[in-house]
C-alpha cells in the first residue's frame, strides 16, 4: 500500500491510516457485488496482499513499539497478533474459492467484518495512544521503517508463519521473494495500480 504522495513527514498512524482506506475502497467494491468473478476475484487477492503487508509492518515494528511505549502495551499487542491470525486464517481460505462459490461472500463478509472491528480498535485507541507516549520523531522513523517492511513483506496470507520478532523480521523478506515470484508468474496482481494496469 503506497501513498503516491510524499510521505515525508508522514507518521506511522498517518501512513496505516491511509493503508486502513485503501482496504476499506476495496471491501465497498467487493460488498457491491458488481463486477465480473475474475475481477471479484482479482479484487479479493489485492485486498489480501494489502492487508498480509500491512499486518508484516505492524508485527514488525508497530507492536514492538507499543509493547516498549505503553503500560499496558503486551497485553495490546498479544491481542492484535491475534486478531492478525484470525484474519490471515480467513485469507488464507479465500484465497482459494471461486467466486462463484457462495463460501466466497461468506468468507469475504467474515474477512471484513474481523477486519473493521481490527481497524476500528487501532484508530480509537492503539493509534491515539501511540502518539501520546511516542516522540513524534520517532513515529516519523517507524513509518519508513513500516513503507520499507511493506515493500519486502509476503503477498500471500502464511498462517503459520511467525509473527513475532526477530524470527518474523527475518523470515517476512524471503517468503516475500517467494510470494512476489509467484504472483508474477501468475498475473496475480498484488496492488490498487496492478489491478488498474489489467483493467486497461
Amino acid at each position: 500500500m503506497t501513498n503516491p504522495q510524499t510521505t515525508e513527514g508522514q507518521d506511522v498512524v498517518d501512513v496505516l491510516t491511509s493503508d486502513h482506506q485503501e482496504v476499506e475502497t476495496l471491501f465497498v467494491e467487493l460488498e457491491s457485488r458488481q463486477g465480473t468473478p475474475e475481477h471479484r476475484r482479482q479484487l479479493a487477492d489485492v485486498v489480501i496482499a494489502e492487508l498480509v503487508r500491512h499486518s508484516v509492518a505492524e508485527e514488525a515494528y508497530v507492536y514492538p513499539a507499543a509493547r516498549k511505549a505503553l503500560p499496558d502495551g503486551d497485553q495490546v499487542a498479544e491481542h492484535e497478533i491475534s486478531e492478525h491470525s484470525e484474519a490471515e486464517r480467513t485469507m488464507k481460505e479465500l484465497e482459494s474459492v471461486d467466486p462463484s462459490d457462495p463460501r466466497f461472500d461468506q468468507l469475504l463478509s467474515h474477512l471484513t467484518a474481523t477486519i473493521r472491528h481490527h481497524i476500528q480498535d487501532e484508530e480509537s485507541d492503539l493509534f491515539p495512544r501511540l502518539r501520546a507516549a511516542v516522540a513524534h520523531e520517532e513515529l516519523v522513523e517507524l513509518a519508513g521503517k513500516v513503507n520499507a517492511a511493506k515493500k519486502t513483506a509476503p503477498t500471500r496470507p502464511h498462517p503459520a508463519a511467525p509473527d513475532h520478532p526477530p524470527a518474523n523480521k527475518l523470515l517476512a523478506p524471503g517468503t516475500g521473494l517467494v510470494d512476489r515470484m509467484r504472483d508474477a508468474l501468475s498475473g496475480r496482481p498484488t496492488s490498487v495500480k496492478d489491478l488498474h494496469e489489467q483493467q486497461h
